[in-house]
């Protein structure tokens, strides 16, 4: 049924992928504020490790650097600055785990038949393909055709920056 080819990038593939599901579980189990912006972290990150499968490294970085860094410290730093009471954590229903528990298996079912029979397209182990210099042409792309939005954004993220310290320095 399933031709399945034991290499490097399978193995890869479900390190990656068991590493995004815990993140994303403990993310939704813990009660912990910190807990969960470094659980998000793992997930951030395991998703950058599948660009990096992907080919797509412009990708991948982006995703490190935007994401798994700078959300993440923001989160962090957003928690320090609030006045954030640990609230007790409430008691889980089993009501609540047991919906949970089959509304995931659910989820599995669901996805587990729809792809079953998909046929896809791309390389059939064959000799790795020639890879292209997929930065170079995002690089160039955002710099000679894109170049007033890429600028309108930056003014944005910069305006976006100062409200925000603005908002923070009249709320203390």
């Amino acid at each position: 049924m399933f031709d399945i080819e034991l290499n490097g990038e399978f193995v890869t593939f479900f390190i990656l992928a068991v590493v995004m599901i815990a993140g994303a579980v403990l993310m939704v189990s813990f009660t912990k504020v910190v807990h969960m912006v470094l659980s998000m972290a793992a997930v951030f990150l395991g998703a950058a490790g599948m660009y990096v499968l992907l080919e797509a490294e412009f990708l991948a970085f982006v995703q490190v650097l935007i994401y798994a860094g700078a959300v993440s410290i923001l989160m962090i730093f957003g928690i320090m600055m609030t006045n954030h009471r640990d609230a007790s954590a409430e008691l889980v229903k089993p009501l609540k785990d047991t919906l949970a528990a089959v509304s995931a298996i659910a989820l599995f079912g669901l996805l587990f038949y729809a792809i079953r029979d998909a046929e896809f397209e791309g390389r059939s182990g064959g000799a790795p393909s020639q890879g292209t210099d997929n930065t170079l042409a995002i690089g160039e792309a955002l710099f000679h055709n894109h170049v007033l939005p890429f600028e309108l954004v930056s003014v944005l993220l910069t305006v976006a920056f100062i409200g925000a310290i603005a908002l923070a320095k009249k709320e203390a």
